[in-house]
């Protein structure tokens, strides 16, 4: 993408703020009781002036700010952080309950910062510029005198991406203590509501799946209160146009760069505008504010493309894995790993890993994940966790000796955690009862048969630290699996006096944060990958501090086309944990092709979790052909540019692809569900290819060569057999069927 020229400029005799990279815009102004409002954000517009787009009617029943003007009021004006109560009566981006009980407020503008770079946001993660040329961040500073408290609205846009960045920061400067019961990231009013609202829904096993519905009258949201991101819902929407597909047509994208409790939500009025607001979920949630502290709100993303669901998502992908991806392994290419879970569970000794390691040598994996069961007194998930130290009844030479050992096999060693969590039967549950999220007097809910920690204390976190840093020290690891496995209930903090409980949810995020925030700062080497029952805390929160993610529980490869598929609209494939399992599958029952399961996989990081010791000596051989192959493509795969070209959630059929930045090599992957009899001859159209170069294809019946032009508009043939009667002698097609064609220009 070309980069565009940034400019956020003022202009004081309007009261108006202009940001632009020359492709996108997004423009302020100061509304006449001096608060800011919301003018547009969409593609590029120039004007001298934009007054004019400030439209005010007297509407019945409006309640008015001004005694002598009947047409200003807030509930029919577009604002930029909007409040209730004060003429507004639509759900608000913040509230502050004063010691009075008041919860009105009036935050009028001071003055305003224009930086070059983009600053940080301390203990949150966030997008961050490398370069101050990158990126110019707009700071717009309110206050309220009636409770001497500062708001300062912070926005960022980029050069090379179409994003703004918006986030919020609370400062009590009187001397009263203030309680901060809802705080939004962002809030964004449209000025119609002709959109269909996209959400990533599902549950364990089904993460992501892509949910659209039309905007009504009143409110559409998706939220958590899990005290996680969780598996039900994602921490992102998009607003798209009715006739917006894949390839073209308005949409809006929001991703909210955070891991607790969350809320995207859509209020349409009775005039039809819209409101996006998104932010921490207001319920249980309320932040003391104490006089000279501050409150920063996460990081909402916020995207504008007029090249459809897949240029939108294009735009999160190059933003979120060179912006918000931190590291030595942002941009490295990832290792092929295999993982000991779905071959031994618990039941296994230092010899049986070994020896599964060295037959993956053998077959060209990388690295090694020893899973859950080598700690504390872990035979089952009913104990151990907490207790971070070595079970050498079966590990006889400890994990450092574990690690030398798969070392002199030729691959690198990772390691599972759970540090959140802690089982009853443990070690540190005896000697710290109360270091558990749990509410006075009332029963801890059990779940997964374990408690969580509470990261709200820092003398916690610094206790899980310091286990796992001794395990990281005396050993050789070079990768480490972060699980999570258990909802937050009951949520109290005994360290906490009652007027801080309602902090407790965003405490106990925070103090995850910095655990890996440690932990990086001293492993920087480490690959961390992070994992929630497998897709339950898959967010761009979490890839600020681990650069790939486990995508599912569920591996069948069915199953996982939907999975990677609604993943793929917000975040890039380099962060997607996808693995070749056994069959039948451990979650569908499910019997793939060992082709189709590698077929799917590839578009991830690519792995696979199973017994090697089990297979067949022809499928060791493709094993070993599949391993070469995506060595051959991962960096490609990773940092290429991805299509989605047939929804699974449409058809029997999904389709996607990845383009290289100079358009000469194309991967596409084109699956089926259930086979056909007789059916219809088929054809895809690409995308992202160089319309004048002459491209070779090959994975279909037969090797041919076609240019750009013709690929993109007639389309790539993709028929097999199934088209026709099949003959005897005709290859045989088969349900769950999938093909990798590979294009590369002449």
């Amino acid at each position: 993408m070309k980069r565009g020229i940034l400019m956020i400029c003022c202009n004081e005799n309007e009261k108006i703020f202009y940001l632009s990279n020359d492709r996108i815009c997004y423009i302020i102004s100061i509304m006449k009781n001096n608060q800011p409002g919301q003018v547009y954000f969409g593609k590029n517009i120039r004007n001298s002036s934009f007054s004019h787009l400030d439209e005010n009617m007297h509407r019945p029943m409006s309640a008015c700010l001004y005694e002598d003007d009947i047409y200003f009021s807030l509930e029919h004006q577009k604002q930029e952080y909007p409040s209730y109560g004060h003429t507004d009566f639509r759900v608000p981006a913040f509230e502050i309950k004063q010691e009075n009980g008041s919860r009105i407020t009036d935050f009028k503008y001071v003055s305003h910062k224009i930086s070059a770079g983009k600053p940080k946001l301390e203990g949150l993660p966030a997008t961050y510029a490398e370069n101050d040329n990158e990126a110019e961040t707009l700071e717009i500073l309110l206050h309220d005198d009636n409770i001497n408290t500062d708001l300062i609205l912070i926005y960022t846009i980029f050069s090379e991406h179409d994003a703004v960045a918006r986030s919020a920061r609370f400062i009590n400067k009187g001397s009263e203590n203030l309680f901060l019961t809802s705080a939004m990231s962002s809030s964004l009013d449209l000025p119609d509501s002709d959109f269909e609202m996209i959400q990533l829904s599902g549950a364990w096993a089904r993460e992501r799946h892509i949910k659209s519905r039309k905007l009504q009258q009143g409110i559409q949201s998706v939220s958590s209160a899990r005290g996680h991101s969780s598996h039900n819902h994602n921490p992102f929407i998009a607003l798209k146009r009715p006739d917006t597909n894949e390839f073209s047509g308005e949409v809006y994208g929001f991703s909210l760069v955070y891991s607790g409790n969350f809320i995207m939500q859509a209020e349409v009025d009775v005039y039809g505008t819209t409101r996006i607001l998104s932010g921490i979920n207001p319920l249980g949630f309320e932040w003391n504010l104490k006089p000279s502290e501050s409150f920063q709100t996460p990081e909402t993303v916020m995207v504008y493309s007029d090249s459809g669901l897949n240029g939108m998502s294009q735009i999160f992908h190059r933003l979120f894995r060179t912006r918000l991806a931190r590291g030595k392994w942002r941009d490295s290419t990832r290792p092929v790993l295999i993982n000991n879970w779905e071959a031994t569970y618990f039941d296994y000794d230092e010899e049986k890993l070994v020896e599964i390691a060295q037959k993956a040598a053998e077959c060209g994996i990388e690295l090694f994940v020893l899973d859950d069961g080598w700690f504390g007194t872990r035979n089952s998930d009913r104990e151990g966790l907490g207790d971070w130290y070595v079970n050498y009844d079966k590990l006889k030479n400890g994990i450092s000796g574990l690690s030398e050992k798969i070392r002199k096999t030729g691959l690198k060693f990772g390691i599972w955690f759970e540090p959140e969590m802690v089982n009853r039967k443990s070690s540190l549950y005896s000697q710290h009862p109360d270091w558990i999220i749990k509410t006075p007097d009332y029963t801890a809910s059990y779940g997964r048969n374990q408690y969580v920690l509470d990261f709200s204390r820092a003398e916690v976190v610094e206790n899980i630290y310091n286990q796992m840093a001794q395990i990281i020290r005396n050993s050789d690891i070079s990768y480490i699996k972060w699980d999570m496995n258990r909802s937050v209930t009951e949520c109290f903090s005994a360290a906490y006096p009652p007027s801080q409980q309602g902090e407790i949810f965003h405490r106990y995020i925070l103090g995850v944060y910095s655990l890996y925030e440690k932990l990086i700062s001293e492993f920087p080497d480490i690959l961390f990958e992070s994992c929630a029952s497998g897709g339950g805390r898959f967010d761009a929160g979490m890839l600020y501090y681990a650069p790939q993610a486990w995508t599912s529980d569920d591996t069948d490869a069915v199953e996982r086309q939907k999975i990677q598929y609604g993943t793929s609209l917000c975040y890039p494939l380099s962060c997607m944990g996808s693995h070749v399992s056994a069959v039948p599958n451990h979650q569908t029952e499910r019997i793939t092709s060992l082709e189709t399961r590698a077929n799917t996989a590839y578009f991830g990081t690519f792995g696979y979790e199973l017994d090697l010791g089990k297979l067949s000596q022809s499928e060791i051989n493709e094993v070993k052909s599949q391993i070469s192959f995506f060595k051959q493509y991962r960096e490609l795969i990773q940092k290429g540019t991805f299509y989605r070209l047939i929804s699974p959630f449409e058809s029997n059929f999904t389709a996607w692809s990845v383009v290289s930045d100079d358009r000469k090599t194309i991967l596409a992957g084109v699956y089926r569900v259930l086979s056909e009899a007789n059916g219809p001859y088929r054809r895809i159209k690409l995308h992202g290819l160089d319309e004048n170069s002459r491209y070779r294809v090959e994975g279909g019946k037969s090797v041919y060569y076609a240019y750009g032009d013709e690929l993109m508009n007639y389309g790539m043939m993709t028929s097999d057999y199934s088209a026709g009667e099949v003959k005897d002698d005709s290859p045989r097609c088969h349900d769950f069927e999938s093909r990798i064609f590979i294009l590369r220009a002449e």
